[in-house]
């Protein structure tokens, strides 16, 4: 076999040995995988996918009772984006909720005759449950 120096990609030291060699060992090999990773920009899958797993664990740290109600803007304000939702239920009502896996949000706004300005938007929290496959 040829032998033939070269550099290696992650830290520049030079490599003797096969001629396909690319990384002095394999520390080197995981640094530069790790570097090009991160240079590269997310795509819209994985944007997509880590909006909906922040969206579940927000609304499972605040629905611990099976059923809650919270102000938007504290949900807001932990990351949630209630544009990004995996499937919905709609009741008996026509309420349609919305769901991020196993945690569903209802968007409510309160106001009053008297405060059109001073709208208050709520979203009530619930669990999936199995009479909502029906």
């Amino acid at each position: 076999m040829k032998r033939i120096q070269n550099s290696c990609l992650s830290c520049n030291k030079e490599l003797s040995g096969r001629v396909d060699k690319k990384y002095c060992n394999e520390h080197c090999k995981s640094a530069y995988h790790y570097v090009k990773a991160q240079e590269l920009a997310p795509n819209f899958f994985n944007k997509v996918d880590n909006q909906l797993k922040l969206n579940r664990r927000i609304l499972k740290q605040y629905n611990k009772a099976g059923k809650a109600t919270v102000r938007a803007d504290k949900l807001i304000e932990a990351g949630f984006n209630p544009v990004f939702f995996t499937h919905y239920w709609k009741n008996k009502n026509d309420d349609v909720y919305l769901f991020c896996y196993e945690y569903g949000f209802l968007k409510k706004v309160e106001s009053f005759e008297w405060e059109a300005e001073n709208k208050k938007v709520k979203y009530v929290l619930v669990e999936w449950q199995e009479y909502m496959e029906k």
